[in-house]
């Protein structure tokens, strides 16, 4: 009776980690980091939740009563009904990207990649399938520089370009700079943002993933001068690589979309480059996923803004908000602002959605040049790190926008 018990009740557990995966059950405290975990995982890994939940119950069910084996076979038909509606949502995404694309695009001339981009040849050794099994290899196939130091900080200070082998050094190709998440206080410059990458690596892009200081250890704006730092490197370097320096996109999730945000929006801003003011810091194009974008938002997740104050900006909100606002991309949106390209899911449980909501309602009230804010329904934080059908859709939408964006840049050059 306690194994029926038992086995009843981890099959509930699923039908409730399901159904957090169409909205989390909480965005506040520490159980929403759990939320958060699970509905990344069912949401991205519907189909593999399925097989996996189905071959237990499999196993399991022989040792069940008759009515306890029917129970525990409509609880879980229930869920893995759940379970195929996720998976469609996620194929779906592809919907939600182009009408976002094609509503704030729509007064530029259409343009397809292979217009612009540059293919080079096949290459027999770079893996084409997607999934989350190729993000385990896709490393080895596309990082063919790594560990280059670009700043006085030792391994905080380091950087892998990737690029296809077959990649002419003497080329221009376009450059894509992703700069990692981790609450500011991890993250690697591997791991991360892998499926938009290998994408664009594979179309014959140069991308450059970098490691900056981590706080506790350092404090608000050292990461931040690090992104800086970087671009500065990539402007003077990046032609060794086969990369154009006149065209650089920066992009990042969580505390990378907040980084890669205020950057884009902070070009050449002396406080934030000292040692280097005179350098060029300017960007092309920003494409900033799940991002913070005001540290003065009431709004802010309940643990997000203990852990700024203590961890990262080690200082209060309440007494210092003049820093505070001074590290928000929100307070720098103007007209000089690149093209923007903000993605956010609606099931966000770490970062509120409603801070990309109002973090492009500003930048579409003052830029001159296009906003576009593709919003994903049911999707997680962090939803584009694996090789996931969202995280693909994502990659080429992003690839979509930026071919808009360079071929503005080459009728206007």
């Amino acid at each position: 009776m306690k194994q029926h018990r038992g086995v009843l009740i981890c099959i509930l557990g699923s039908v409730i980690a399901t159904v957090n995966g169409y909205r989390p059950l909480t965005n506040k405290g520490r159980i929403s980091l759990v939320t958060m975990a699970f509905g990344l995982l069912v949401s991205e890994f519907p189909l593999q939740t399925l097989v996996a939940q189905g071959g237990a119950l499999t196993l399991a069910s022989r040792r069940l009563s008759r009515q306890a084996r029917r129970r525990a076979w409509l609880l879980s038909a229930l869920m893995w009904l759940g379970l195929l509606g996720l998976k469609r949502a996620g194929r779906e995404a592809e919907a939600a990207l182009s009408a976002a694309l094609k509503a704030d695009l729509d007064a530029m001339p259409p343009i397809e990649p292979e217009q612009l981009w540059r293919r080079p040849p096949p290459h027999g050794a770079t893996a084409k399938t997607p999934g989350a099994l190729r993000m385990l290899r896709i490393y080895r196939d596309y990082a063919h520089g790594s560990d280059i130091s670009y700043g006085p900080h030792g391994t905080a200070n380091l950087l892998d370009v990737w690029r296809r082998p077959d990649l002419d050094p003497g080329e221009r190709a376009p450059v894509l700079l992703q700069v990692p998440g981790g609450a500011w206080a991890s993250g690697n410059k591997r791991g991360q943002a892998h499926p938009l990458m290998s994408h664009l690596a594979e179309l014959g892009w140069v991308c450059v993933s970098i490691n900056y200081r981590l706080s506790p250890r350092h404090t608000w704006p050292d990461h931040f001068v690090d992104v800086k730092r970087a671009i500065a490197w990539v402007k003077d370097n990046i032609a060794d690589y086969g990369g154009d320096p006149d065209f650089i996109a920066v992009t990042g999730g969580s505390a990378g979309g907040h980084l890669s945000a205020l950057a884009a929006l902070t070009p050449n801003h002396a406080p934030f480059q000292p040692g280097f003011a005179d350098a060029d810091t300017s960007v092309q194009a920003a494409i900033p996923f799940y991002g913070v974008y005001d540290f003065t938002d009431a709004a802010l997740h309940p643990m997000m803004l203990p852990f700024l104050e203590t961890k990262v900006m080690k200082r209060s909100r309440a007494d210092s908000l003049d820093c505070f606002r001074a590290a928000s991309p929100i307070s720098y949106a103007g007209p000089h602002a690149p093209p923007f390209f903000v993605l956010h899911g609606t099931n966000d449980s770490f970062i509120p959605v409603q801070q990309a909501r109002s973090f492009t309602t500003r930048l579409r009230e003052v830029s001159r040049q296009p906003v576009v804010y593709g919003e994903l329904p049911f999707a997680q934080h962090a939803f584009d790190v694996f090789g996931s059908a969202r995280a693909a859709h994502a990659a080429v939408a992003v690839e979509r926008f930026l071919a808009q964006i360079y071929a503005e840049r080459l009728l206007a050059a």
